[in-house]
């Protein structure tokens, strides 16, 4: 039986942290094994938002790389590749931006709540047109289905409507329309409590070196109403509890609720703990990044073979949408 296809992309903006763990990370190993894999790094994207800041994309390519093959992704099973180096997604990107309305772009409830977040200048087509290169990536590969959160349920909808319209327009189905395909996963906010990311500073990264993990999670934020030992606190109220929530047992967790409630153990005891269960869960994680940091070059000859498989399913997709919309010149010209 052929199996499905999935389809799934980071962007190389910065080092990966916790929540990029639990968010993407361990879902996407968890479908290695009963779904065809492709996952890409997704740099061309990360442009869309950073285009001043281009420094350190290529570093953060290789760091993205180690951390998925850190994090268990095996390029036997998944198909790991860069957007960049097929020029495919830029070609269909153009072909798909020919027919999709604007209306259609500026309703996408991230743009505009984006646009007001960040404090740079994204009035550009490089940011409006975010979801139509992201249509593109996925039916270049004929993705049956995309990992998302409910929040990008928008975007995966706008890919499906861009789909539909192309193949009204050309009155050929090329493409698969892909569905959402939507995971629980935990809910980790940043050791201030708001949303874990770099630009809060509050993030935990796969990077982090153990002494950096034990010092951040010293700092992680507690009830506020907890300020002597002595004093009986909330854990709901509590960011570290989140945190003991994912890393520690169930068992751990019952006792630690009471003992807060009762103030009979402290908050640097309670983090004590929590750091040690946190770097026992991401022990084989930081071995391996430790025996990949040493191989960068084997890294970049898994993503450049990942990117040559990639490439010939991109290159057919590409070619049979150019032929449905009678504009296959390079077919006819030999020049493929």
């Amino acid at each position: 039986m052929t199996k499905k296809r999935v389809l799934s992309g980071m962007q190389t903006t910065g080092k990966l942290h916790l929540g990029n763990l639990l968010g993407a990370l361990t879902n996407w190993v968890s479908m290695q094994d009963h779904l065809d894999c492709y996952y890409f790094a997704a740099d061309w994207h990360a442009l869309s938002s950073n285009y001043e800041d281009t420094e350190q994309l290529q570093e953060n390519m290789l760091d993205l790389g180690i951390n998925w093959l850190s994090a268990g992704l095996d390029p036997e099973k998944s198909t790991l590749f860069v957007q960049s180096y097929i020029p495919e997604h830029a070609m269909m990107h153009l072909l798909f931006s020919m027919i999709t309305p604007i209306p259609w772009l500026e309703r996408v409830p991230s743009y505009k709540e984006k646009m007001a977040q960040v404090e740079k200048d994204l009035r550009s087509y490089g940011f409006l047109g975010y979801p139509v290169l992201q249509a593109a990536d996925i039916v270049l590969y004929q993705a049956n289905f995309v990992p998302v959160g409910i929040d990008q349920l928008p975007h995966l909808e706008l890919t499906r409507e861009i789909v539909r319209r192309f193949h009204d327009i050309y009155k050929t189905k090329v493409f698969v329309e892909p569905e959402g395909k939507i995971s629980e996963v935990p809910k980790l906010p940043g050791i201030d409590g708001r949303k874990m990311s770099k630009s809060y500073n509050n993030a935990i990264y796969l990077s982090d070196t153990k002494e950096n993990i034990i010092n951040k999670i010293k700092n992680v934020v507690t009830d506020p109403a907890r300020v002597k030992k002595t004093d009986p606190g909330d854990p709901n109220k509590c960011v570290a509890f989140n945190f003991h929530k994912v890393f520690s047992s169930a068992e751990e967790n019952e006792i630690t609720a009471v003992e807060c409630k009762k103030a009979a153990r402290g908050c640097v005891a309670c983090k004590e703990q929590l750091a040690s269960n946190l770097l026992n869960y991401l022990e084989p994680l930081l071995e391996k990044r430790h025996f990949w940091m040493g191989r960068p070059s084997n890294v970049f000859d898994i993503l450049k073979e990942g990117t040559r498989k990639a490439r010939l399913v991109a290159k057919d997709t590409l070619e049979r949408a150019e032929t449905s919309m009678n504009i296959n010149f390079r077919k006819v010209l030999g020049d493929r």
